[in-house]
């Protein structure tokens, strides 16, 4: 079988318009995706290059393939599997920041670049005082992106019509705020010309971005049969769900110049993000954490056999619509689309979610994606939501135990153990009071969450613990 090559796929030309640091997986099957569609449906024209931000690692096989690779999308659909095949063909060069230095800073004094994407980890956007403007590159993503926005400055005499746009999709939230922030603080650190600030902060463009598409990347153990289905090698290919939103946060509206709504793509342009974040972080991941502690124990290990489970399913179900969704204020409509996606999303055959891998610092996840519904559904209705007051049950039964591992408590399911991991002060919690009457314990949670919980109506605190307490001894029994 041929490799991937140049020759199989039609690659038009196009003007260089997105510089993207980061070759992962998530940007391939997501950014990339999206901006393959605006070219093939002729709404954008523009290409892309990818940028390797970090010293390891290199870009061998991008040139092997003309930078060309399959994004193959796998879900539930209405009728069966829905599985969708699309060969990017908008990537036209892959450069190493570190080893091609001269050739990725030649980029910055492109006439046609508009766009910067970044995908660098949680921890990448973060100001560095020691990093340099001698460095080439320095040393931090900030510091790179400080460095590449001076030599444009330079380059095009400070004019206005070539600043350029940040879409970072970094999981932080207000991701593109902070990013400007580094920026200035870089400037001033380095004692850049007031002029320079000025462009940036007037002619540059800082976009917070809230993304979702779960990306399983490259299908290692299935990749032969894949190869022999498309009738071609792809080394590269990457798997992902066919969910995707992309909600677009800027003072600037750049929808026209940014076409993806024009293009029929899952993208929301809005100057508030927070309704959006709110509702993926309540349904979404609100509906795991209530449920994935109940599933684990009772005996199932995934995501999907969960939703074959009529109990579990239900439960999910019943959470999601009504008790999270009638405490959110977008419209109504739009709020039970995107639930119906999410229950598609936990059906999907293709991808296989560990609830334990899921169940990683669960107190604090419980904390911000279920607590606030609980909050609200009380103050707005004046009782307690049954299915989360019974989720928080699932988390303590889940941490009850005072058997130490290393890093982690052991908890027992059945003849099995598993592996709770935390926070040191978690951990140490439950070790000491696991063993406690339901009641107490109880009492002792909400104490150790106190903060968290202060914002509570008094009297909807007293019947929320009391419906907890009854549901950990009924879970015990």
């Amino acid at each position: 079988m041929d490799e991937m090559s140049a020759a199989m796929f039609a690659k038009k030309k196009r003007d260089i318009k997105v510089l993207q640091f980061g070759e992962g997986n998530f940007l391939r099957a997501f950014v990339d995706y999206f901006i393959d569609i605006m070219n093939e449906r002729g709404t954008f024209d523009g290409d892309i290059v990818l940028v390797k931000p970090i010293e390891f690692g290199n870009l061998d096989q991008f040139k092997k393939q003309d930078y060309n690779y399959t994004v193959l999308l796998r879900g539930k659909g209405d009728n069966g599997e829905q599985i969708e095949k699309r060969v990017i063909t908008s990537v036209a060069d892959a450069v190493d920041s570190y080893g091609e230095y001269e050739r990725y800073a030649a980029y910055a004094k492109l006439p046609s670049l508009r766009y910067i994407v970044s995908n660098t980890t949680e921890a990448g956007i973060v100001y560095d005082e020691s990093d340099s403007i001698e460095l080439c590159p320095p040393k931090s993503y900030p510091g790179k992106l400080t460095k590449f926005l001076y030599e444009r400055f330079t380059e095009f005499n400070g004019a206005a019509d070539k600043g350029l746009v940040m879409l970072p999709v970094e999981l932080i939230d207000d991701n593109g705020i902070m990013l400007k922030k580094c920026v200035m603080s870089q400037i001033k650190n380095w004692g850049l010309s007031a002029e320079f600030e000025k462009w940036v902060d007037e002619c540059c463009i800082f976009t917070s971005t809230l993304v979702d598409r779960i990306v399983t990347g490259y299908p290692r153990t299935e990749i032969e049969n894949i190869w022999k289905d498309l009738g071609y090698e792809d080394r590269l290919l990457v798997t992902a769900e066919p969910f995707g939103l992309w909600v677009i946060e800027s003072a600037k509206d750049i929808s026209e110049e940014f076409p993806l709504v024009k293009t029929g793509l899952p993208v929301i342009f809005t100057d508030n993000q927070k309704p959006y974040k709110q509702r993926k972080v309540r349904i979404l991941n609100g509906a795991h954490t209530s449920f994935v502690l109940y599933s684990y124990l009772t005996g199932h290990d995934t995501v999907l056999e969960s939703m074959q489970d009529p109990k579990i399913a239900d439960f999910m179900h019943e959470t999601i619509y009504e008790e999270i969704i009638p405490t959110l204020d977008l419209p109504k409509e739009d709020l039970l689309k995107f639930a119906d996606a999410v229950k598609n999303r936990f059906e999907n055959p293709f991808i296989r979610h560990e609830l334990l891998s899921i169940a990683l610092n669960s107190v604090s996840k419980w904390r911000a994606r279920c607590l606030p519904s609980v909050i609200e559904y009380y103050n707005r209705f004046k009782k307690v939501p049954k299915n989360l007051a019974f989720s928080l049950a699932a988390l303590i039964r889940f941490y009850s135990t005072d058997e130490r591992g290393e890093g982690a408590l052991v908890g027992h399911r059945g003849d099995g153990t598993y592996l709770i991991r935390d926070d040191a002060a978690v951990l140490d919690f439950f070790a000491a009071n696991s063993k406690d009457e339901a009641d107490v314990l109880t009492d002792k949670y909400i104490e150790f969450e106190k903060d968290a919980f202060s914002k509570m109506d008094p009297e909807g605190l007293k019947l929320f613990k009391a419906q907890v307490a009854e549901d950990l001894k009924q879970l015990r029994a």
